[in-house]
């Protein structure tokens, strides 16, 4: 008799859910309804992935590569030192010319490339945005932050041109995260209001270039605040005024502030009345929000 083999047939498998299956409803937002920042946090692996993908492509077959990042800010603050340390005399206290002016277009560069990069990021991104739905915000957001990357680098120059010039650190230097985190936000601000009026107005997006040339000039980045605060040549009853205005623009307390973050006492630092501007910035970069939130609905359609 043959050997015979006995099969049990399989048991058809039986799937168990523990937990209901999401089910993702996309909608348009109606009024000004909430930033719905827990969704943006829910796509944070693409945000990353975003930020990633802005700097590897920003250093893309460059000929000297990262080395782009030092070699422009030195470049600047050498034309600075030269036309406004040497030749106009104009005074920088106990830092070098050189330092005081590199420290400040270091956070200037850092500001203005939050700015210009999210301000344009919509239409650089338009043919994603017209295929797949993600949080629009995102973009703006990795565009913002992509340039720390640059900063950081451009930090550690700094740090050697300290050590060069034999200037230490000191405490306020646990104070630097925080005006970082400020150019930043100043550079979101107004990026998104940008951003989403260029959409359907095109020729706003070139207020970007125009906006970051005059701004810089409204704030010390070139210059010591003492040109505006101790200048004879202003008249004595329009001096109070012009250092009023002065010290609300949101960057000359993030610049102010990097730089006694940097120097320490060496420096002046914000002014109690500078901290005003922060509640403005605050308010640009809500209302900033708010408007992209409400008008994102349409960018697939008009982008």
């Amino acid at each position: 008799m043959s050997p015979t083999a006995s099969f049990d047939e399989p048991a058809s498998p039986v799937l168990t859910v523990d937990e209901p299956i999401p089910h993702v409803r996309i909608r348009p937002a109606s009024g000004w309804s909430l930033l719905n920042l827990g969704e943006v946090w829910r796509y944070r692996e693409l945000l990353w992935f975003f930020t990633l993908r802005d700097i590897k492509a920003r250093y893309k077959q460059t000929l000297l590569g990262p080395i782009w990042i030092i070699l422009m800010p030195l470049a600047t603050s050498g034309l600075f030192s030269l036309i406004f340390g040497v030749l106009a005399g104009l005074p920088s206290g106990e830092i070098p010319y050189p330092v005081f002016v590199f420290s400040g277009t270091l956070v200037w560069g850092l500001f203005a490339k939050a700015l210009s990069t999210s301000s344009a990021c919509l239409k650089a991104n338009q043919n994603l945005i017209t295929k797949v739905y993600f949080p629009r915000l995102i973009i703006p957001l990795a565009a913002s932050v992509s340039g720390l990357l640059d900063f950081l680098l451009g930090v550690g120059t700094l740090a050697v041109l300290m050590l060069v010039t034999g200037i230490a650190p000191s405490w306020s230097l646990l104070a630097l995260p925080a005006f970082v985190l400020l150019a930043i936000l100043a550079g979101l601000s107004v990026g998104v209001w940008i951003s989403a009026l260029s959409v359907r107005f095109r020729d706003i997006g070139y207020a970007a270039t125009f906006l970051i040339s005059f701004w810089m000039w409204l704030t010390p980045v070139a210059y010591s605040s003492e040109v505006v605060f101790d200048n004879p040549k202003v008249p004595a009853g329009f001096q109070p005024v012009l250092e009023a205005v002065y010290q609300l623009n949101p960057m000359f307390l993030v610049v102010e502030g990097f730089r006694w973050a940097a120097f320490g006492e060496r420096v002046a630092g914000p002014t109690p009345l500078s901290w005003v501007s922060l509640a403005g910035l605050l308010f640009i970069l809500g209302t900033g929000l708010f408007y992209f939130r409400r008008t994102e609905v349409t960018f697939a359609d008009v982008v």
